[in-house]
C-alpha cells in the first residue's frame, strides 16, 4: 500500500459521495513543506472509462492501465481512476465533479455513431453547454463516410466550446472541453491520439527508488509509517511479493523531487535491519 501521500488538517483530501479521495481543484498547486523546504505538488489527473463493454466483462480495459503509466512518465499523478455505463446523467455528473478535483481528465470510449454512444451528450451537460455541429469534423465524417445518415452526423457534435485538437497524422482528432480530453474506446485509437499530444501534459519528472526486502511486511510496517511521515514529498509503496525467492517485499519511493527520494532512501537504510535488505535500486 501507499503511505504518506494525504495532507491533514486544512490539505486534507475530502471525499465525494462515492467515498473517492479528491483534493478540492483550488487545493491542486498547493505547496508542502518538508525538513524546511516548500514543493508544489505534482499536477493530477483522472481517467474516466465509459462503456457498458467494461462493466460487464465483455471487453478487458487496456486504457486505464496505459495512461497511468504514460501520465507517471510526463510527472502527472493519475489520482483516480472510474469504470462508469454509457449514461448520459451519470457522465455528466462524473465529468463535473472530478473537472473540478484535477488538473486532467481524460475519458475514454462512447464516442462513435451508435446509440450508446453517448459521451458527448454526458461532457455538454457536464458544463451546462449545448451539442453544436463541428463544421471540421463534419467535412472529415462526410469524406470517411460519404453522405452519412443524420445519425452518423451526430459524430460531428461537439459541447459548445469545445476545442478539435488538429493533430499531424490524425485522421479524426482529439476533443478538449476545459480540462477535459476526450478519447475513443479502441486501445489502438486511443494511444496513437495521446502520443501525439502527450508532450502538453509534461510536467516535473518523477524520480523512484526501490528497496528489496527478505523479510514480512509487518516487520517494516512501523518504520515505514514514521519515513512517511518525515517525507510527505515522497510516496512510498509496500507490495508483497507471493511466490517470489528472491525477495519478499518490494519498496518503492517515488517523488519529483529527487533530493528527497534520495533522503528517504537513507533514512530506510538507516532504520531497517541490514540484515532483512536485499538490495537497493
Amino acid at each position: 500500500m501507499l503511505h504518506g501521500t494525504e495532507p491533514q488538517g486544512k490539505n486534507a483530501f475530502r471525499r465525494d459521495a462515492c467515498g473517492m479521495r479528491a483534493k478540492p481543484y483550488k487545493m491542486l498547486q498547493i505547496n508542502i513543506k518538508e525538513h524546511g523546504r516548500q514543493f508544489i505538488l505534482p499536477r493530477t489527473a483522472a481517467v474516466i472509462i465509459i462503456g457498458n463493454e467494461i462493466l460487464s466483462g465483455k471487453v478487458r480495459d487496456e486504457n486505464s492501465h496505459f495512461l497511468a503509466a504514460e501520465l507517471r512518465q510526463l510527472g502527472v499523478r493519475l489520482s483516480l481512476v472510474l469504470v462508469i455505463p454509457d449514461d448520459v446523467e451519470e457522465i455528466a455528473s462524473t465529468v463535473a465533479s472530478c473537472a473540478k478535483k484535477y488538473d486532467f481528465v481524460f475519458t475514454s470510449g462512447g464516442i462513435g455513431p451508435t446509440h450508446d454512444d453517448v459521451t458527448m451528450q454526458g461532457i455538454a451537460g457536464a458544463f451546462g453547454r449545448k451539442l453544436v455541429v463541428d463544421e471540421k469534423l463534419k467535412d472529415l465524417i462526410v469524406k470517411r463516410c460519404g453522405v452519412p445518415s443524420d445519425i452518423v452526423m451526430r459524430m460531428a457534435e461537439l459541447p459548445e466550446g469545445g476545442e478539435l485538437i488538429e493533430l499531424n497524422g490524425i485522421n479524426f482528432p482529439p476533443v478538449r472541453v476545459e480540462n477535459v480530453y476526450v478519447f475513443p474506446g479502441i486501445p489502438e485509437f486511443l494511444r496513437k491520439k495521446f502520443a501525439a499530444l502527450r508532450e502538453r501534459f509534461r510536467d516535473k519528472p518523477y524520480f523512484a527508488s526501490r528497496i528489496y526486502i527478505n523479510g514480512e511486511e509487518c516487520l517494516i510496517a512501523d518504520t515505514l509509517d514514521a519515513v512517511a511521515r518525515r517525507f510527505p514529498a515522497v510516496e512510498i509503496g509496500s507490495y508483497p511479493k507471493i511466490g517470489e525467492r528472491d525477495y519478499k517485499v518490494l519498496v518503492t519511493l517515488e517523488s519529483v523531487e529527487e533530493e528527497s527520494v534520495k533522503q528517504a532512501v537513507q533514512e530506510l537504510l538507516k532504520l531497517l535491519p541490514r540484515e532483512i535488505v536485499l538490495r537497493t535500486v
